[in-house]
């Protein structure tokens, strides 16, 4: 079984059809009810917002009684983007980023670890990270905040679980063609090569997930060939 976070619309979405078809059954985890291009007897969505932090735990607990089976992943990929310069940026802004991208990361973490170490068997924590978990830019100083705590906390965590059969990843992608960047202002330019699709991130979870036992793949970047941002127009 693979817990999945944000299983419903871009990566996530890509990462939970990857998933199936190759045989493992998923509990996807959105603020969205229903998923209708998802038809499988091996999928379940639990609707949950992450950013809910203080019932947060309880609900992770309660998704866990329902599993069935041993927990094979947990793969953070729910996030949202929040952009512009930090004057512009409001401090509900800037909490929900934080708490969306990072918090909720840190506590469903704190929840699943102790019984993926429990099951005495592999188990993958893989984190969403973004090329500005490595690099900040100009207008994303909360969002590039959250994701480099990502990394560090994808990091530290490594080292803790290093005696365990619990493995920890942490995925940067460039941009990515999906529906992240609906309610911003810019976007990808329009040629193929702007972005990376959602089903290349997938194919590097199955690597991660496929890798020899006793081999963790730390970190693996992945970017455009080439980098162009088209602004909407107003």
């Amino acid at each position: 079984m693979v817990v999945l976070t944000g299983a419903s619309s871009g990566i996530g979405l890509a990462m939970t059809k990857a998933l199936l078809k190759n045989g493992y059954s998923v509990t996807g985890i959105s603020k969205t009810s229903e998923i209708d291009t998802i038809k499988s007897e091996n999928f379940k969505l639990e609707k949950l917002d992450l950013s809910k932090l203080d019932s947060l735990p309880a609900e992770l607990h309660r998704i866990i009684s329902e599993i069935d089976a041993p927990i094979r992943a947990l793969v953070h990929s729910a996030g949202i983007g929040k952009f512009g310069s930090l004057e512009q940026l409001s401090v509900s802004d800037m909490k929900l980023v934080m708490e969306t991208n990072f918090l909720s990361y840190a506590i469903a973490t704190k929840v699943f670890l102790p019984i993926l170490k429990r099951q005495n068997r592999l188990a993958d924590i893989i984190f969403m990270g973004s090329e500005s978990s490595i690099s900040g830019g100009r207008y994303g100083s909360i969002y590039c905040a959250s994701k480099f705590a990502v990394r560090g906390f994808a990091q530290s965590l490594r080292e803790e679980c290093a005696k365990t059969s619990v493995r920890v990843s942490i995925l940067n992608p460039g941009a990515v063609r999906t529906p992240f960047f609906d309610d911003l202002n810019f976007e990808p330019g329009s040629a193929q090569d702007n972005a990376i699709n959602p089903e290349d991130v997938a194919e590097v979870l199955l690597t991660i997930l496929e890798a020899r036992p006793g081999t963790v793949i730390d970190e693996v970047n992945l970017s455009p060939q080439t980098r162009v941002w088209s602004r909407k127009s107003s």
